[in-house]
């Protein structure tokens, strides 16, 4: 049986922000046991030119549901505010997305394909098909920028592994 557009993007969605919320959930824990503010972990940036962990939690965000509201919408635009400030407010735009992408419909999904999609930022334009949009543009940004989160915390020293990163797979039961 082939895979559906649903089954190869929504469930890999689901699986990596929920394992975000845990990483969030150790980052919090980190800080109370050394009594050390939020923002050590709120603000974080890898480097100088690189933007905070609320612009990563903002872009998982708009690289998952945001992109299927996209492609429901012919077209994705992801904005260019910086995200939220808090990690209350990270830990929650997680929790919504999560949410909402339970109830994304797999047949709606499915019957994107082949739909005319249109990226927009600034003054670049990029045509897509639905289904390239999301397989070679928006799950790629989208784990660039899990993947940055989980780093931000490696490095302020929250004690997380790569089976934190990875969350709970979908084995066969």
């Amino acid at each position: 049986m082939p895979i559906s557009l649903y089954d190869a993007v929504v469930p890999g969605y689901s699986q990596a922000i929920s394992a975000m919320l845990g990483l969030f959930g150790k980052a919090e824990a980190f800080l109370a046991e050394r009594g050390l503010p939020e923002e050590e972990i709120a603000q974080a940036r890898l480097a100088p030119d690189m933007l905070p962990m609320g612009y990563q939690v903002k872009s998982v965000a708009n690289h998952s549901l945001g992109a299927i509201e996209g492609l429901r919408a012919g077209v994705f635009s992801p904005g260019r505010d910086p995200g939220p400030q808090t990690l209350a407010e990270q830990r929650a735009l997680l929790e919504q997305t999560h949410s909402a992408l339970a109830q994304v419909d797999a047949a709606e999904l499915d019957a994107m394909v082949g739909r005319d999609m249109r990226f927009e930022m600034g003054e670049m334009r990029m045509p897509f098909d639905a289904e390239y949009f999301l397989l070679s543009f928006s799950v790629p940004n989208f784990y660039f920028h899990a993947t940055t989160a989980y780093a931000l915390l490696r490095m302020k020293g929250v004690p997380i592994g790569k089976r934190d990163f990875l969350g709970r797979p979908r084995v066969r039961m």
